[in-house]
């Protein structure tokens, strides 16, 4: 590993652990040269999976792509970072269970949207605004009362809108 800081490849590593649920491994390093602490991660190289877009252009599936876009929904919204890396896991681990060596990016969507309905409302039609390709505002409104009608509700809590 390069430091991050002065680029020197001499490091010691300090503490290692386990992280993502045994997923991956959590090391904290220290920089021979300038004594710089800095944290890697150690993932099990997967076999690349290939999305299929919209337009027929295929690209290597991209864990950072997707936790962009899922930031993005999930701006200024009460998500914790670790409730979005274990949705990225999640649905990493799913397509690899499933054996897709391509997969459209249609279904990767819909995962996310499952997903992503049940931690936040709010994020939910943000990413669906954009993987649906909403084009006015009747949509918008179309996947709020979609939304509505199926969450469950708390017989204690009052209506406050009708």
């Amino acid at each position: 590993m390069r430091c991050p800081k002065c680029g020197s490849s001499q490091d010691k590593v300090i503490d290692s652990r386990e992280a993502r649920e045994g997923h991956s491994i959590r090391r904290r390093r220290e920089c021979m040269k300038c004594n710089f602490r800095f944290t890697t991660y150690e993932i099990v190289e997967r076999e690349e999976l290939r999305v299929v877009k919209r337009n027929g252009a295929r690209q290597s599936f991209d864990r950072e792509k997707l936790m962009s876009g899922l930031r993005k929904a999930c701006e200024k919204r009460p998500v914790k970072m670790e409730q979005l890396e274990q949705l990225v896991d999640d649905i990493a681990n799913e397509l690899e269970e499933e054996g897709y060596r391509e997969i459209p990016s249609t279904v990767i969507g819909a995962k996310v949207m499952r997903r992503l309905e049940a931690i936040d409302h709010v994020a939910y039609v943000r990413y669906a605004s954009v993987y649906r390709q909403f084009e006015d505002v009747g949509e918008f409104i179309d996947e709020i009362k979609s939304l509505d009608s199926r969450r469950v509700r708390d017989s204690s809590q009052e209506e406050l809108f009708h």
